[in-house]
């Protein structure tokens, strides 16, 4: 087993070895968070401003990755327009292969020893009911707040690359890599999609050093006068075949023209050239946010899994 560290570059590796193994066997058990795509997105573009406020452990078997717990602690995030942003509970991603499930008892333990006294939050996958369970067993309650109509629970989509139509973008409009662009215009094209955002030149130059990244697959959308008014970035899993897009996001003042959805088939139709034979999203699955979740479902994706929002208050005893 690993002791409570810090994560780098070398674990984000390993855990994406274990989001392949699940992933190939039972999809719908791959817990927010803990995706291929969304390890080294994560990673890449916070460890250098958050991550003396993240803690990690692994379970190792054999030698082999077997279950990882990742805690974000509190802390302060600084967006880009001045404000700042005062994070108070803890938060933990994790996953635990389906042939190891008892080990999320370790895994909860070792979470409410790291964060003992906060508010804890954490984010299993609703189909795993064994998991739900142990939860519960250790005090964690469904969130209310999150399960709002404005709730932040999030669904996984899917959908094949048999048929993708052709991407149409209106006059005056191209696609473009990040590779082609640069990185300034990739950043600028975040930070415009997510205003106010923490996202910097440095977060952006962590996600590109990540194994994972391929500029290639990073896609935005030039607009006429030069601005990039959406962007993706895929995240391709060669031993599963599949591409994983996170984040997307248009510049508020480009929306509504389909943008975000010719991006999308392009960026399959590229993600298919690179092998991919499957593609999955993830948004968020509240009434409030029917935006994204439209978008999606009008590409073709369908719903596959979404997550189960916990909570634990931190009083203990």
């Amino acid at each position: 087993m690993g002791n409570s560290e810090h994560v780098t570059a070398a674990d984000v590796q390993l855990m994406q070895g274990l989001a392949q193994r699940v992933t190939a066997t039972r999809p719908d058990l791959v817990n927010s968070d803990a995706s291929f795509g969304e390890l080294a997105w994560n990673w890449g573009k916070g460890h250098a401003g958050d991550g003396a406020s993240w803690r990690r452990r692994l379970w190792f078997s054999g030698g082999i990755l077997v279950a990882w717990g990742w805690v974000r602690l509190p802390r302060r995030v600084r967006m880009n327009d001045g404000s700042v942003k005062d994070v108070t509970g803890a938060y933990l991603a994790y996953q635990v292969h389906p042939d190891q499930a008892a080990l999320v008892d370790e895994v909860i333990d070792w979470y409410d020893g790291v964060a003992a006294g906060m508010e804890r939050t954490v984010l299993p996958s609703a189909a795993d009911e064994f998991a739900l369970k142990r939860w519960a067993a250790h005090g964690y309650e469904t969130d209310p707040a999150a399960l709002g109509d404005e709730g932040c629970w999030t669904q996984l989509n899917e959908r094949d690359l048999t048929d993708v139509e052709e991407a149409v973008l209106p006059d005056g409009f191209r696609f473009r890599t990040a590779d082609e662009a640069g990185p300034a215009a990739a950043v600028q094209a975040h930070q415009d999609a997510w205003a106010p955002s923490p996202y910097t030149a440095e977060g952006y130059e962590g996600v590109r050093q990540t194994a994972s990244y391929r500029g290639d697959l990073h896609i935005l959308v030039e607009a006429p006068d030069g601005t990039m008014a959406s962007s993706t970035i895929m995240w391709l899993d060669e031993v599963n075949r599949t591409a994983e897009f996170e984040p997307v996001g248009t510049h508020p003042g480009y929306r509504r023209l389909g943008l975000a959805r010719a991006m999308l088939l392009h960026g399959m139709r590229r993600a298919r050239a690179a092998g991919a034979a499957h593609v999955t999203v993830a948004c968020l699955g509240a009434p409030g946010h029917p935006q994204a979740r439209g978008l999606y479902e009008g590409v073709g994706f369908r719903e596959l899994v979404r997550d189960a929002p916990l909570i634990n208050s931190g009083v203990e005893g």
